[in-house]
């Protein structure tokens, strides 16, 4: 049997909960900004500790309702190098202009020495990106020189449902954070987003934007230019029953990763994205480095073809800074997102994954990167 690259885990009991819930809101007829939307938000924001959450239609439109709440229209927002097209997107659309910044090899996310090489005197926020879940010990740092400079600080984390940094939950460590709930992630509402933060006035900023620009859901009175960025009352029900599953898809998850760990310490080259102290990550994705001249392409279609393993999708394999669609916000070179960029796989990671699964992964992994890994070697003697 091969290994898929993903997979989506919903078993009897949450189909049938999904089930009554979409039987209920069909008898009633309410279907968008209802009671499941409340209970989902509510629940959300128990679950990372924060005091308000908002649902909306995606996560790009969670960042960009954020982006737009602060108002960064004609200025600049630093975003890592190392992230999906969405959140420079968000900027533009927002009418910001992103700047790309480097980040951190050990942890793909910003520090503050690249983040400070990226501050311009016109930014007007800053987005920290959680790749892979995994929050890394630079977020305080980060942190502190946002507000010293009295800029906000916005996580994307898209990636991070659950994940947490000396117990404190992804997306409560800056002014907002922006979840996505897209089919891949951790837990899902087929597709949504949602919006964490401590501030109330943010919040309903958000509402607002969410919903045509309304200041009420139930007047006709449009006070901000916003979009149907609603989330349904179906998407709703299926996030707030996949949610209850997130500490055990966590652990799951976990359990994969540290014999990922294991196993990668022995294959010398084969550098993984290791967790660093004081995070406890939710292995959305496991990262690992190829050393330089080990062909990817022919690595990933090996796994593949020889050992029915699919690699997931790489985080990323093409830099934010060298998009086409971002040619216009290109300032110069960025050495270590261009370089990991270049070298990084995701081997896969399921919210069921058996140990036959994981073992399999581990055998096809190893076995074809000493092959090629000693194929180079034996080139370099050459």
């Amino acid at each position: 049997m091969g290994v898929p690259a993903a997979r989506i885990v919903f078993d009897q009991s949450d189909r049938a909960a999904v089930a009554e819930a979409v039987t209920e809101m069909l008898t009633t007829g309410a279907l968008t900004l209802g009671p499941w939307t409340e209970r989902f938000e509510q629940a959300f924001a128990a679950e990372h500790g924060a005091s308000h959450a908002v649902a909306v239609s995606s996560g790009t439109a969670a960042l960009e309702v954020i982006l737009r709440s602060i108002d960064v229209r004609g200025r600049d927002v630093v975003v890592p190098a190392v992230t999906f097209y969405a959140t420079a997107g968000a900027v533009v659309h927002a009418g910001g202009r992103p700047v790309f910044a480097d980040v951190d090899p050990a942890t793909l996310a910003l520090s503050s020495e690249t983040l400070e090489a990226a501050l311009t005197p016109d930014t007007a926020a800053v987005v920290l990106v959680h790749i892979g879940g995994l929050i890394g010990p630079q977020v305080d740092a980060v942190r502190a020189l946002c507000d010293r400079r009295g800029v906000p600080l916005v996580e994307d984390a898209a990636h991070a449902h659950g994940s947490t940094f000396d117990g404190r939950a992804a997306g409560t460590f800056g002014l907002a954070g922006a979840f996505s709930f897209y089919p891949t992630k951790v837990t899902t509402s087929g597709e949504g987003g949602m919006i964490l933060t401590e501030s109330p006035e943010l919040r309903d900023e958000a509402r607002v934007h969410r919903d045509q620009g309304k200041g009420s859901f139930t007047t006709n009175h449009h006070v901000k230019p916003g979009y149907a960025w609603r989330m349904s009352e179906p998407h709703a029900a299926i996030g707030a029953v996949h949610l209850r599953r997130l500490k055990e898809f966590i652990e799951t998850r976990r359990a994969v990763a540290r014999r990922y760990d294991a196993a990668l310490a022995g294959l010398d080259g084969l550098d993984p994205v290791l967790e660093p102290p004081g995070c406890r990550g939710n292995y959305y994705k496991y990262v690992a480095l190829l050393p330089s001249g080990v062909d990817r392409a022919e690595f990933k279609r090996a796994v593949a073809e020889e050992h029915g393993v699919r690699l997931s999708g790489e985080v990323y394999d093409l830099p934010l800074h060298l998009q086409p669609v971002l040619a216009p916000y290109r300032r110069g070179p960025l050495p270590v997102a261009e370089d990991v960029c270049a070298r990084q796989v995701c081997l896969p990671v399921h919210s069921d994954m058996t140990e036959d699964e994981t073992q399999q992964v581990i055998d096809a992994v190893s076995a074809v990167y000493r092959r090629l890994a000693g194929a180079k070697g034996a080139r370099s003697c050459g």
